[in-house]
């Protein structure tokens, strides 16, 4: 974080643990700067910059275009914290019995647990806020009937799918584990997600 003038300027590592999100969702908006209005850089030793307050205030006004999920989502505490199933209901605000049966039928863009206990008679799923809080802004209407998403029936584009086909085709020779450990380690998940992704990108190309 660098201080000129009196002002703030962060960097995407700064952006990033500022608003609590992945790297892959801050690199999304950047790639979609000339339809959401993203603010524009300012270039510090040769690194992007953003002025943090203006980018706040942006990336609030991005957050509202869902007013019925955000009325809904618990935005408090610490984005990796790891919350086992009656957590995750509470910060997305739906009752304990829909993150049962996402469990057995997902919706789209469900994130895959960061961790799984095994307990005597079943699994037992946990997950990040930063997973539920992404969740929650790529389907913005989730919470209908049965819990699950409009339009869950016909699933959206994952983005990150994409991001896989062209790290496949950049590095034609890699093992699929090997690009789902990059692509980790670039945007941020679990190499677990990432592997479910490329498997899904090869299938595609």
């Amino acid at each position: 974080m660098q201080t000129i003038d009196g002002r703030q300027w962060a960097t995407r590592e700064d952006l990033i643990e500022s608003s609590g999100y992945s790297r892959t969702t801050i690199a999304d908006l950047w790639r979609d700067r000339e339809t959401n209005g993203h603010p524009q850089p300012r270039t510090i030793d040769r690194v992007m910059h953003w002025d943090l307050k203006d980018w706040t205030q942006w990336f609030e006004q991005q957050r509202q275009q869902a007013p019925a999920a955000e009325s809904k989502v618990d935005r408090s505490g610490d984005p990796d914290e790891l919350l086992p199933p009656a957590e995750q209901a509470r910060v997305l605000g739906v009752d304990p019995s829909r993150i049962t049966q996402y469990g057995k039928r997902p919706p789209a863009g469900w994130p895959d647990p960061e961790h799984v206990e095994q307990l005597p008679t079943r699994t037992r799923e946990y997950r990040t806020r930063r997973q539920l809080w992404e969740f929650a802004d790529r389907n913005p209407d989730f919470g209908t009937a049965g819990g699950r998403p409009s339009g869950a029936t016909a699933k959206r584009p994952d983005p990150r799918v994409r991001q896989a086909a062209l790290a496949l085709q950049a590095e034609p020779e890699a093992k699929p584990g090997e690009v789902a450990a990059a692509l980790a380690e670039r945007h941020g998940g679990s190499v677990h997600t990432w592997k479910r992704i490329v498997t899904e990108a090869r299938k595609a190309s």
